[in-house]
């Protein structure tokens, strides 16, 4: 049985690389979402990302019973499994602290060939929120888009009353870039940009090496980049 599964990891790997991307630092590590991931993921959301009094998401699928806000995140997970080309990607990484599933980091490109910019978005269950996670797997994001995908500017934003993302973008070290009004809700509501230039990541890389406590180990990045690079000269 576990050969079986074995084999189906690695056929899977060859045929589309994205499912084979992680990224560890001691006892944190990103992992690609699959289903029995995506399971104990949905389940995790289900039993509460925030107070039921506030919204820090544009989109409010965190509301809802716990089934409800559990299909929310199966059905997004699902709809953007295909997302990747030389063009544009949607990588959602499961976030695993000591193996055990506790939230989401996402890196999102458009035009990558022109611009090289990713978007993060990320979410942590709530009994796992306030222990320094948020600002290491951000880090660990960051490695991927910089290190791993030769990203040259990574962005990223929360509401003005969403304060401990602002401060995850902060600490780990973006530079402010301006608020704008966006729909939340039926109310127009001010959001935050943050923006780090490549040149500035490696003037911080070594402080987020030494906040994550151990060397980054990347796996699958060479595949999942020549995959989408190849895919680009084949047209």
């Amino acid at each position: 049985c576990q050969n079986s599964r074995m084999r189906h990891t690695d056929a899977l790997a060859r045929l589309w690389p994205a499912s084979a991307l992680a990224v560890r630092a001691g006892d944190l590590e990103l992992r690609w979402i699959d289903d029995e991931l995506l399971v104990q993921l949905a389940e995790l959301a289900g039993r509460g990302i925030h107070d039921p009094g506030v919204m820090p998401f544009e989109h409010p699928w965190s509301r809802g019973t716990a089934d409800e806000v559990a299909r929310s995140v199966v059905m997004f997970q699902w709809g953007i499994r295909n997302r990747v080309s030389p063009d544009a990607f949607v990588l959602e990484f499961a976030v695993l602290h000591d193996g055990v599933p506790v939230g989401v980091q996402g890196i999102t490109a458009n035009d990558w060939p022109v611009l090289r910019r990713v978007t993060s978005g990320s979410w942590l269950g709530r009994a796992h929120q306030g222990r320094g996670i948020g600002t290491r797997m951000r880090m660990l994001a960051l490695h991927v888009a910089f290190a791993g995908l030769g990203a040259r500017e990574a962005t990223s934003g929360a509401f003005v009353d969403n304060g401990p993302s602002n401060a995850v973008s902060r600490r780990v070290g973006y530079e402010f870039d301006g608020a704008f009004h966006v729909a939340r809700e039926g109310v127009a509501v001010l959001h935050n940009r943050f923006v780090m230039e490549r040149d500035r990541w490696e003037s911080l890389r070594g402080d987020h090496s030494a906040a994550l406590g151990a060397p980054i180990e990347m796996r699958g990045i060479e595949a999942f980049r020549d995959f989408i690079e190849t895919t680009a000269a084949d047209r």
